[in-house]
């Protein structure tokens, strides 16, 4: 029983760091109805940021500062590549993100190097026992600090005049705009949150294993989970996340003992598998909003 409550635990941590990876991918599609392929690449600046700035500070000051950094540097790329983009397809977007992905990932990593970087974070490997349970603290704190951001979010979109600007902004641009909403600063604060998300999500995954080039491609895992969620749901975003990681956790331990199929790497494709068959079975993602064409 302790194991498969400690396996839980790791596949909430795992899962806690797909969520905050999907929310800002939700949070740009809302706002803009295009998907942001830049997230790795804010992932890994703000990791890369912590564990050099962790050098000169405290590593709670490093973690401000980087988030800090990384909004505006989501802005920055939002104001200067895609502003001038307005109007044009959203394939044309979408591939400009990519561009934009592979240019910061490109000067990160001459920052990171070819070794592993320690993040320096209050964690390590560490390891909390309780009533006979064995947890890892990053697991744990990466499962708390989720639920803390991920319910400053949702108070922020409900009670804040800005989160009430980006919500209308979602719903109708034109409209937004008649009501002397600025959806440009709402494209900007997208961006900006987005990129600080990803930084959070990396700063987390970093933890304890260490900074590599690599370490993006768990960034994609976000893709299933969005599409699990649906690409307008905040709400989606975080319980398909937590889904996805308890999943992936389960299988990677127990799916051995189920079949050999189940076993050795295959917990790495079951994010994939769960999001083909959701697209066969429902397209717009389990609380996603459902479009329906007249013709």
């Amino acid at each position: 029983m302790n194991d498969f409550l400690a396996t839980l635990i790791r596949g909430l941590g795992s899962g806690s760091i797909y969520a905050l990876l999907a929310l800002g991918f939700v949070i740009i599609y809302k706002s803009m109805r295009v998907i942001s392929f830049a997230q790795p690449a804010f992932m890994m600046a703000g990791a890369t940021l912590v564990s050099h700035l962790v050098l000169r500070m405290d590593f709670w000051l490093a973690l401000l500062v980087a988030l800090l950094l990384t909004g505006l540097l989501g802005a920055g790329v939002e104001r200067l590549a895609l502003r001038p983009m307005i109007g044009k397809p959203v394939f044309v977007i979408a591939i400009i993100t990519l561009g934009v992905d592979i240019v910061i990932r490109t000067v990160v990593n001459s920052f990171i190097g070819l070794d592993i970087r320690q993040m320096a974070d209050p964690w390590g490997l560490r390891q909390l026992t309780v009533f006979g349970l064995t947890i890892d603290q990053r697991h744990l704190a990466t499962l708390v600090a989720t639920l803390l951001v991920v319910a400053a979010l949702f108070a922020f979109y409900r009670y804040s005049r800005m989160g009430l600007a980006m919500r209308a902004a979602s719903y109708d641009q034109e409209v937004a705009l008649a009501q002397g909403i600025s959806v440009g600063r709402v494209f900007s604060l997208s961006w900006a949150l987005a990129a600080m998300l990803a930084a959070l999500a990396g700063v987390f995954l970093s933890t304890g294993i260490g900074l590599e080039q690599n370490l993006w491609l768990t960034a994609l895992k976000a893709l299933p989970v969005i599409i699990l969620g649906g690409l307008d749901s905040l709400g989606g975003a975080v319980v398909a996340g937590l889904a996805i990681g308890v999943v992936e956790a389960l299988v990677g331990s127990y799916g051995g003992r189920v079949s050999p199929i189940f076993g050795g790497d295959f917990f790495l494709v079951v994010p994939y598998l769960l999001m083909l068959a959701v697209l066969l079975v429902r397209p717009y993602g389990l609380f996603g909003t459902r479009e329906v064409e007249r013709i």
